[in-house]
C-alpha cells in the first residue's frame, strides 16, 4: 500500500471517529472540527486509539474517554473499552466518572469568585471565617515515625492562599508514614462518609500541622477547608454554590457530588482488583456510601464533556459562550506559580519541572522527550485515574477519563501527554 493510501485511510479513520463522537454526545460540549484543520495528525490520533485499545485488551484499564480540543474546537472525542468491566457494558462518551482531586480546581475557582467579589482576601487567615481552626499548632518533629507528637505554636496561621497552593501545613493519612500523618484522617473522600463538616473542623483543630504554613508544599485537607469556607461565606451548600455559579452557567449538566439514580447506568466502574498489584481498588461513588459533607478535595463526579467546558473556560481567560466566570487577570493569577523556587513541586511525582498556582500544577521548565510540555501548561489529576491539562501556547485543552485507581494512573498521565503532543503537527 502506498504512503498516500495509508494517509488517506488514517484521515478517514479520524473523520469516522469525529462522526462517532458527534452521534454519541449530542450536543457536543464545544464546536466540532476536522482534526487536520486543528493541526492534529491523523496518524497521531490513530496511534492514541490503537494504544488505548491494545492496553484495554491486555487488561490494563477497563475503558477510557479522551477529549482533545484546540482553539476552542473538538478534534478528537472517543470512548474506549468497557464502562463496566463486570457486565462488559461499552464505554460511552457521556459516561460519568468519579474525578477525585479534579474536584479541587473547581472548588478553587469557586473561592476565587469570592476573592474577585471582595468577600474574602487571599491574605486572610482561615480562622477569621472558621474560628474552630483559628489556633492551629505545628509538629516539632514532622518526620518522627512513632511516639507522641510534640507540638508548638505555628509561626503564623494558614491563609486562604496557603489552602489554594497547598502550603497550609494540613496533611492527610495517605500522604506519608510519619506519626503526624497517622493522626490525620486518611483522605477527604473517606472523611466525608464518616464525619460531618463540623466534626471535620473539630478534628483538624486538635491535629498538628506537618509544617509551618507557607514553608512547604504538602497535599492534604486544604481544599476540603476551602469548600467549607465557601459554604460559610455564601450560606449555601458547596454543591448549590458551584451549581449556581459554575456548573449551570457552563452547561455542566452531569457534574455534582452524587450520581443521580436516573444516571446510574452511565457511571464508569474500575476493576475490582488492581491489574498491577492485585489488591482491591476503592472508588468513592461505586461504594454507594452517602456523603456527610461535600468534600472539596475529591468527592465530585463529572463527564469528559462537562469538564472540557470548565477547562476551556479557563483557557479562554474566564469566559465561555459569552458567560463570564472569572476575570482574565484572576485566571492568570491562578495559573501562575505561587511557590518559591525551592519548593520543588512536581505534580504528585508524575513529571518534574512544576510549581503550583492557586489550584493547579504549573509547568515552569520546558519539557523533555520523556515528559514533553510547554512552559505555562497547567494541570491536575484524580486518584481514580482522571486527568486534564491546558497548554495556552498550543491552544490545547485535554481531558482523559478512566476509572483506574492506583499507581497505573501516573503511567496514563505521562502516556496521554506524550501521545497527544506527538499528534500535534502545527
Amino acid at each position: 500500500m502506498s504512503i498516500l493510501s495509508k494517509c488517506a485511510m488514517a484521515a478517514a479513520l479520524v473523520l469516522a471517529l469525529s462522526a462517532f463522537a458527534a452521534k454519541a454526545a449530542d450536543p457536543l460540549p464545544l464546536p466540532n472540527a476536522d482534526p487536520v484543520s486543528l493541526g492534529l495528525s491523523a496518524d497521531g490520533l490513530k496511534t492514541i486509539a490503537d494504544t488505548l485499545n491494545a492496553d484495554i485488551a491486555k487488561g490494563q484499564i477497563p475503558g477510557a474517554v479522551l477529549l482533545i480540543a484546540r482553539h476552542g474546537k473538538i478534534g478528537f472525542f472517543q470512548a474506549f473499552g468497557a464502562r463496566d468491566p463486570d457486565t462488559k457494558a461499552p464505554m460511552t462518551t457521556d459516561a460519568i466518572f468519579s474525578i477525585a482531586s479534579m474536584t479541587k480546581p473547581m472548588v478553587s475557582v469557586g473561592i476565587m469568585m469570592l476573592v474577585e467579589e471582595g468577600k474574602i482576601a487571599l491574605s486572610d487567615p482561615v480562622g477569621k471565617y472558621l474560628p474552630q481552626i483559628a489556633d492551629l499548632r505545628v509538629a516539632v518533629d514532622p518526620d518522627a515515625k512513632s511516639g507522641e507528637v510534640e507540638t508548638r505554636p505555628a509561626k503564623r496561621q494558614p491563609t486562604i492562599e496557603d489552602l489554594l497552593r497547598h502550603t497550609s501545613g494540613m496533611t492527610s493519612g495517605n500522604r506519608g508514614k510519619s506519626a503526624v500523618n497517622k493522626l490525620w484522617p486518611y483522605s477527604g473522600a473517606r472523611a466525608a462518609v464518616s464525619m460531618t463538616s463540623d466534626q471535620l473542623l473539630d478534628t483538624i483543630a486538635k491535629l498538628p500541622l506537618l509544617h509551618d504554613p507557607g514553608t512547604a508544599w504538602d497535599y492534604g485537607f486544604s481544599t476540603d477547608v476551602l469548600g467549607l469556607l465557601i459554604e460559610k461565606i455564601s450560606g449555601q451548600k458547596l454543591s448549590a454554590f458551584l451549581s449556581e455559579r459554575l456548573w449551570q452557567p457552563l452547561g455542566m449538566k452531569d457534574t455534582g457530588f452524587v450520581v443521580p439514580k436516573d444516571k446510574w447506568d452511565r457511571y464508569a466502574r474500575a476493576f475490582p482488583l488492581s491489574p498491577r498489584t492485585g489488591k482491591p481498588q476503592r472508588v468513592l461513588h461505586a461504594e454507594g456510601k452517602p456523603l456527610k459533607y461535600e468534600c472539596g478535595t475529591g468527592c465530585a463526579v463529572s463527564t469528559a464533556a462537562d469538564y472540557i467546558r470548565f477547562t476551556q473556560m479557563l483557557l479562554n481567560g474566564g469566559t465561555l459562550d459569552g458567560k463570564r466566570i472569572l476575570k482574565p487577570e484572576i485566571v492568570a493569577d491562578m495559573t501562575t506559580n505561587h511557590l518559591g523556587a525551592d519548593f520543588g513541586v512536581n505534580a504528585e511525582g508524575t513529571r518534574p519541572g512544576f510549581g503550583f498556582g492557586l489550584g493547579f500544577a504549573v509547568r515552569l521548565k520546558p519539557g523533555t522527550p520523556a515528559a514533553p510540555g510547554d512552559v505555562g501548561e497547567y494541570n491536575w489529576g484524580g486518584a481514580y485515574g482522571t486527568y486534564f491539562w491546558n497548554d495556552p501556547k498550543l491552544g490545547l485543552a485535554v481531558v482523559f477519563m478512566s476509572q483506574a485507581p492506583g499507581p497505573i494512573r501516573y503511567h496514563y498521565r505521562r502516556l496521554m501527554t506524550k501521545l497527544v503532543l506527538q499528534a500535534i503537527v502545527q
